[in-house]
């Protein structure tokens, strides 16, 4: 069992203090992020001693993993695009296909793909056949200071890749570069994490992790930081579903680091070559960083063995939420990992996933996101909801 957080700061949620709000179109912007799919893969770290010289290594080509196939070319698959013939044939086996087999065949489902179907599975439908729609200023300004955030900690360099075992390779060098600022900091931010669990290959970024310096067991803190348009706390179902991304974190890190990695399993799924040789830019990294490494296999078994030096992550999880416009923070939630809750949550997202069961929409109470959504003139949703006289706050 682990050991309470310390007692939160004065700056946590106080309602005596600082307004609550349901939602603004601004901040509706900015959910609109998360949804959006897992970032781009977070390249290679080059680690020292002294963290203050640790270096990012970024994609030169302007593509993210969910885009890069054995041969570096986009996966049609993933672009839910069908290419080729459209014979009857070719449509109803489209049909029949599921979305978890469409879109994430080739890279795995998101933590923000759980996230995302926790808001609205109706509205990740539409994203899936239709398309999300173009970033707005708040959503940009929320990955901006993501971006800020990581910088403090990690200096971004470039590298050029020309394989998916390269963009991989990236993805693991970074975790074991991010584990290794953990142990020796007790800091790091922007750390991906994939795995399998529930039957389904997983991945996702972690925006902080926090060793605690003054307990007996050492366990790692996971933070989340969510920025907002207007001086006021979320209302409830937002914050619902950010306590959910950060059990999905808890999740999979706590699989990755008492578990021994799948890796057969892992190099078939996503149909990479272990044995092919990385880009000489990557096997020059992994050398000055301390692991020198020809293949991805390589790299894998190094991945493998950070894992096994980390402790599982905190029982309690941090979500911070800061003023966008002078970043200044306006509460903090602190909450308990529920094994069971999630658990759930999860299962009846695969259902939709797997295409067990057909979308479904927000409870009536919480019919207010179809205001914000712009698929609501698609949605029989939106129409039942003018049915029924629901108001938007």
């Amino acid at each position: 069992m682990t050991h309470p957080l310390p007692p939160p700061s004065p700056s946590t949620f106080d309602d005596h203090k600082i307004p609550t709000e349901i939602i603004s179109e601004e901040e509706m912007a900015l959910i609109e992020a998360a949804f959006a799919a897992t970032r781009p893969a977070l390249p290679s770290i080059q680690f020292h001693q002294n963290a203050r010289s640790i270096r990012s290594i970024t994609l030169l080509a302007k593509r993210g993993l969910s885009s890069c196939t054995q041969s570096g070319l986009p996966d049609i698959e993933d672009s839910g695009r069908v290419s080729g013939s459209n014979s009857p044939d070719k449509k109803k086996n489209r049909v029949a296909e599921s979305f978890l087999q469409r879109f994430r065949r080739r890279r795995g489902l998101s933590v923000t793909d759980i996230t995302g179907t926790e808001w609205c599975e109706k509205r990740i439908e539409f994203d899936l056949l239709i398309g999300k729609p173009e970033k707005s200023q708040a959503m940009k300004a929320g990955s901006a200071r993501h971006m800020a955030l990581e910088e403090e900690v990690i200096k971004r360099v470039k590298v050029r890749v020309g394989s998916a075992e390269d963009v991989w390779a990236l993805k693991f060098i970074n975790f074991i570069v991010g584990a290794n600022q953990l142990l020796f900091d007790g800091l790091t931010r922007e750390l991906p994490l994939v795995g399998f669990a529930d039957g389904v290959w997983m991945v996702g970024i972690i925006d902080e992790i926090r060793m605690p310096v003054s307990e007996t067991g050492r366990f790692p803190i996971l933070v989340d930081t969510k920025t907002r348009v207007q001086a006021t706390l979320p209302g409830e179902p937002q914050r619902r579903n950010g306590r959910l991304q950060l059990m999905c974190y808890k999740y999979l890190w706590d699989r990755l680091v008492s578990e021994k990695f799948p890796t057969q399993k892992f190099f078939d799924f996503f149909s990479l070559n272990p044995n092919s040789i990385l880009s000489l830019e990557i096997r020059e990294n992994t050398e000055k960083s301390g692991f020198p490494s020809q293949t991805l296999s390589d790299v894998v078994r190094y991945f493998g063995n950070s894992c096994s030096l980390l402790p599982q992550a905190h029982d309690q999880l941090l979500l911070r939420y800061e003023l966008q416009k002078d970043e200044s923070l306006l509460g903090e939630d602190e909450f308990g990992y529920d094994h069971d809750w999630l658990k759930g949550q999860i299962k009846s997202c695969l259902e939709f996933w797997a295409g067990e069961r057909e979308a479904s929409y927000p409870p009536m109470d919480e019919r207010w996101k179809c205001r914000f959504c712009n698929f609501a003139s698609l949605c029989p949703a939106t129409t039942e909801t003018k049915s029924q006289g629901i108001r938007s706050p």
